[in-house]
């Protein structure tokens, strides 16, 4: 089947990166000037590179925060949020050859069930009303989908897991084959790479894929790790031996390359919280990477991160604040393919 449309790749060209701004009606309330630092610094990364669209129902305050970053490189859209993990509620952008691009917007309904989303799952029509998206927004909400559940090659191949994507809750009226092929129609692609190993602790997602396994140019893939002594090693193990069988849609397999595995982090309760180096993002000249104050760990991802993303700048941005809400760097992002922005 020949489709007009494709899921593009992070790497390729992009319009924009979204972020969605903390602010006291979050759980980040009891941190919110650490966090907030935390955002600043991912801001300007961005803002380095590209334009910066920022989410927000207190647009007066964010500019405040980011008057170093000029004013055409950053936009702010009013409107309420939930929660700031954009990338599983914002637009899904599929691109075509001739320049038009469609947004897709699916249903998001927090994680499961587990949050608050009634604001959250209305930020993509937040987005179109202000006349902010190029191309058609398409109302694809008859499907639970998050961003950070799907990860594409951009030829036609996306890895999802199945704890995410089988879980109750979210499309539990579609049988699994179902929910194949509405992925490969909605989503315009080919193959889909079912992982069914691997976890992070902590991960209130039910496995994202964005957490433990990513794509690289030329055919790699980037999958996280974790040390002998570690619960999910084993699990991380298994995962990486399903990768190493597992082949594009056309038909080529992956090259792997480990990232380190994060010292153990935990919260005042003691909980596990899911760091990850695979929570990366790449821009247009730079892959942000999550750091966690460890200088060893850390610059051990980088310098994986360096090798796989040639060309590019590698920028570590401490992201330890983010975990304390069971996301980082990836999950509070959302990239724009370019030619998708008005």
């Amino acid at each position: 089947m020949t489709y007009k449309f494709r899921l593009p790749a992070e790497w390729e060209p992009q319009d924009a990166v979204l972020l969605s701004w903390p602010h006291a009606q979050t759980d980040w309330a009891p941190i919110l000037n650490e966090v907030e630092e935390c955002y600043m610094r991912i801001a300007r990364a961005i803002a380095a590179d590209e334009p910066l669209i920022v989410v927000t129902p207190q647009p007066e305050h964010v500019r405040e925060l980011l008057t170093d970053i000029p004013q055409e490189k950053l936009l702010l859209v009013k409107t309420m949020t939930n929660d700031t993990w954009i990338r599983d509620y914002g637009p899904i952008t599929l691109v075509a050859q001739d320049g038009d691009s469609t947004h897709l917007d699916f249903t998001f309904n927090g994680w499961g069930m587990k949050f608050a989303a009634n604001y959250d799952n209305q930020v993509c029509r937040a987005l179109a009303a202000q006349g902010l998206l190029d191309g058609r927004v398409v109302n694809m909400q008859d499907m639970v989908l998050e961003g950070g559940s799907i990860e594409s090659d951009g030829n036609g191949t996306i890895m999802t897991t199945r704890s995410c994507l089988l879980s109750p809750n979210r499309n539990d009226f579609m049988s699994p084959d179902e929910i194949e092929e509405a992925l490969k129609e909605k989503l315009q692609i080919k193959k889909v790479l079912w992982v069914s190993e691997g976890y992070v602790p902590g991960d209130d997602t039910d496995g994202h894929i964005d957490t433990l396994a990513r794509f690289a140019p030329d055919n790699v893939i980037l999958h996280a790790t974790a040390r002998p002594e570690d619960s999910h090693f084993e699990s991380l193990e298994s995962m990486r031996a399903q990768l190493a069988e597992m082949t594009d849609a056309q038909g080529k397999q992956f090259r792997l390359m480990p990232l380190p595995a994060p010292e153990p982090i935990f919260d005042e309760d003691g909980t596990l919280l899911p760091a990850t180096y695979a929570n990366f993002l790449v821009t247009n000249q730079s892959v942000l990477v999550p750091t966690y104050n460890q200088e060893g760990n850390d610059k051990k991802a980088l310098a994986v991160l360096e090798q796989s993303f040639e060309g590019r700048k590698i920028v570590g941005i401490d992201c330890t604040a983010l975990i304390k809400q069971h996301g980082s760097l990836h999950c509070a992002t959302m990239q724009i393919p370019k030619g998708s922005i008005k």
